[in-house]
């Protein structure tokens, strides 16, 4: 029996950073964007270059097992090179692969992550097998026989399998823990419904979470300060709606502006645990999943979970590669005690 299971991606990522790289923002009256630009049509030299595995189903796994949890991962590769290379990176790492679905018909899941000097990334990414994982694939019985079953972010025809999974999960006491990613909330908030109904913790990011809503946090209002009236009322919004059973937990990541909770009855903002950031990659698979064990590790107490997972985020961008630079709950902990002026509010 496994204390958890996670249900994901996994790729090989290849991070390349440019010095030429630009950070272009263009501003309209209702939204701000920013892109990362290279000189067109010119040969770009790169000054770093490295290969790590990732994807949402590699990266939680790996953080739980880290954590101390009985880990097993669904996730599905192709019989490929990058495929031994997903499988060899997890021999030192106490994860159960007896889930994974390997299909010599398919490529694995490949990725270009473009790192900026400001430590951001935009990803390039082939889904590969990540987007053909079909229900007969899944070992549900494993499911049924975990304590906590974990969903990452899933893409393509992948997506059709997560209302099966999330329901068998709920109808058997699982705990389920949802990482909305784009391709769910793309198909509109009846059919996301459904699978939030189900779970028992729901994690997306701002920018997830407004797509999902369709509620936008407006420029017009004024700017929000943790020190000052901590969570703008368009995000407590978005927290209202995505919440739709009593017993959930919904969370929503803000990037330097921290963390939100909202359980029916409080709202929670966590800051950022301060830290150097090498790259951002994996910094969300590694908030959600430490959330989600930190329940259990803390009692239940929310805002002190979300400390933990502020924490382990700040652990992971710290280094390059989305697990170099996971840790563990005592080193959590540790880190916690020497910054005892640290702490989130509650609204």
């Amino acid at each position: 029996m496994c204390d958890v299971i996670t249900i994901g991606s996994a790729t090989m990522d290849v991070f390349v950073e440019s010095d030429d790289a630009n950070i272009v923002s263009v501003y309209t009256k209702n939204k701000k964007s920013e892109f990362m630009s290279y000189p067109y049509g010119a040969k770009v030299e790169i000054s770093d270059f490295t290969s790590q595995v990732g994807g949402g189903g590699v990266n939680t796994a790996v953080n739980f097992a880290n954590l101390g949890l009985k880990t097993s991962a669904i996730f599905k590769i192709g019989d490929d090179i990058y495929s031994d290379g997903v499988l060899e990176s997890f021999k030192d790492k106490n994860v159960d692969l007896s889930n994974i679905i390997q299909d010599e018909s398919l490529s694995t899941g490949f990725s270009i992550i473009l790192v900026s000097f400001q430590g951001d990334r935009t990803v390039l990414a082939h889904r590969g097998a990540n987007a053909l994982l079909k229900k007969s694939d899944i070992n549900f019985d494993a499911i049924k026989n975990s304590k906590l079953l974990y969903i990452a972010p899933l893409n393509g025809d992948s997506t059709k399998v997560l209302d099966d999974i999330a329901t068998f999960a709920h109808e058997n006491n699982v705990f389920v823990c949802f990482n909305a990613g784009s391709s769910s909330i793309k198909k509109g908030f009846g059919y996301l419904k459904q699978i939030l109904e189900n779970a028992n913790i729901v994690v997306m990011n701002k920018e997830e979470a407004s797509l999902a809503t369709q509620i936008q946090e407006r420029p017009d209002t004024r700017e929000v300060k943790y020190s000052d009236e901590p969570i703008h009322p368009d995000v407590k919004e978005m927290l209202k709606k995505l919440k739709v059973r009593d017993y959930q937990i919904i969370v929503i990541t803000d990037g330097k502006h921290g963390a939100y909770a909202y359980d029916g009855e409080k709202f929670y903002l966590c800051p950022v645990f301060d830290g150097p950031v090498v790259s951002t990659l994996g910094a969300g698979d590694a908030f959600a999943s430490t959330f989600c064990a930190a329940l259990g590790r803390t009692g239940s107490d929310i805002g002190k979970s979300l400390m933990y997972a502020s924490v382990n985020s700040a652990g992971a961008v710290s280094k390059f590669g989305a697990t170099q630079g996971l840790l563990t709950f005592e080193q959590i902990e540790t880190a916690l005690s020497q910054h005892p002026e640290y702490s989130y509010k509650t609204v």
